[in-house]
């Protein structure tokens, strides 16, 4: 597990005063960015080799602009071409909102997915 510190933005906020649901993709996207190294290590979309396959959200609290927020991200398992990561958003010691997403290690030239390579497997494992 790898933990991110992020401090909310005003424009994360919506008229009900808390973070908008939208914001905690955008939130857990950014926290990928290690696991996106490991894979892309130019970060250039033209190398670009991952796309999503699912992403589920869990919302167990409001959060807040006024406190900064922990994103702790961890791997549930590696398969063929697919891995599966946790993330959970943690505000003043309480998680607030939980992500599962399945990512696929893909060719963008052929649509079609890729055996995640030992040496890659072996970093993920090691997050």
């Amino acid at each position: 597990m790898y933990t991110i510190k992020m401090t909310p933005r005003f424009s994360d906020t919506d008229a009900l005063g808390h973070i908008n649901n939208a914001s905690f993709l955008n939130w857990f996207e950014a926290a990928r960015r290690p696991i996106f190294e490991i894979f892309i290590p130019s970060l250039s979309p033209k190398d670009w080799n991952l796309i999503i396959a699912k992403v589920d959200l869990e919302f167990l609290a409001q959060t807040y602009y006024q406190d900064d927020v922990e994103i702790q991200t961890s791997l549930i398992k590696v398969g063929n071409s697919s891995f599966t990561i946790k993330q959970d958003c943690v505000q003043n010691g309480s998680v607030t909102c939980s992500s599962q997403a399945i990512l696929v290690h893909f060719d963008y030239s052929t649509n079609k997915s890729l055996k995640i390579p030992d040496h890659i497997r072996k970093k993920l494992e090691s997050l």
